[in-house]
């Protein structure tokens, strides 16, 4: 790798952080980046916490040791999992001067300012679903929100085995909206909490009644990101600015090459990694 580049890293389970690395790079086309999909050991979203901490763990890692200074989980379950372990165990010992941010905290900070009835819908993973890390973080910014939360984990294979459109689909996506809903009834304001999620906002979309907006995470994560540097400048100057893009993926790239550009919307090239 050219030793002059210093990207900013890019982490998921899978192909899901794709749709948060194509609007980071939309709003910040001049940065370098690298994207790594854990897919050999994808998905995340049913392991326990140990699993998807050191999973997460050796990719940030594997990162850091490619240059970058700023790794970008994009990536709920792993934000959930692993991101406080990491930043309080792990980077002291790593290095001090990198910086590990999650996907979780923006959209907290933004979702709850958009709710009028104070009562908020989060469609998740199991595993980001039973770490409650939504609800902790919505609520620690402002206690008088309420949230609600449903576990989807038909959703990403239906994903990624491109059957999101068929009859069987529509039958779990109806299913778990209606289940999230009746939980409670002043439910107005939905979060999409897998980066996965955006690939079927339509099908969800026609769910539900047209008071309730529906919010997904890309944007969010990348007015976040790009706020973030303007606070940190030593950290902005750190990453190098050439406009590339790499990205690797632990299991087969074919397949990889074949399903990336669903989440990213345009082809891609990746290589393969070994960790």
């Amino acid at each position: 790798m050219d030793k002059k580049l210093t990207p900013i890293g890019i982490f998921d389970s899978g192909y899901g952080g794709l749709t948060v690395f194509k609007e980071i790079e939309a709003l910040m086309p001049s940065y370098d980046y690298i994207y790594l999909g854990d897919n050999a050991r994808a998905p995340y979203g049913s392991r326990s916490f140990e699993s998807v901490y050191q999973y997460t763990l050796s990719s940030v890692k594997w990162l850091f040791e490619q240059g970058c200074p700023l790794v970008i989980l994009a990536c709920n379950t792993a934000s959930a999992k692993a991101l406080r372990s990491i930043q309080q165990n792990d980077l002291a010992n790593i290095d001090p001067a990198k910086r590990v941010l999650g996907v979780i905290r923006p959209t907290a900070e933004y979702i709850g300012a958009h709710s009028k009835s104070k009562a908020i819908g989060v469609l998740a993973t199991k595993g980001t679903v039973h770490s409650n890390s939504y609800p902790i973080e919505i609520q620690h910014i402002d206690a008088s929100l309420k949230v609600y939360q449903q576990a989807c984990p038909t959703w990403v294979p239906l994903i990624e085995n491109n059957e999101y459109e068929t009859a069987g689909a529509a039958f779990f996506i109806e299913r778990d909206v209606k289940s999230l809903l009746a939980q409670n009834k002043e439910i107005d304001t939905l979060l999409l909490g897998c980066t996965h999620y955006p690939i079927i906002e339509k099908q969800i979309r026609s769910y539900l009644p047209e008071n309730i907006q529906l919010i997904s995470q890309g944007a969010i994560v990348a007015n976040s990101l790009e706020a973030y540097l303007k606070r940190h400048s030593p950290m902005e100057l750190a990453i190098s600015k050439h406009g590339t893009q790499q990205f690797y993926t632990t299991d087969d790239v074919h397949d990889f090459n074949q399903h990336a550009p669903l989440f990213y919307g345009k082809p891609i090239a990746a290589k393969h990694l070994h960790l």
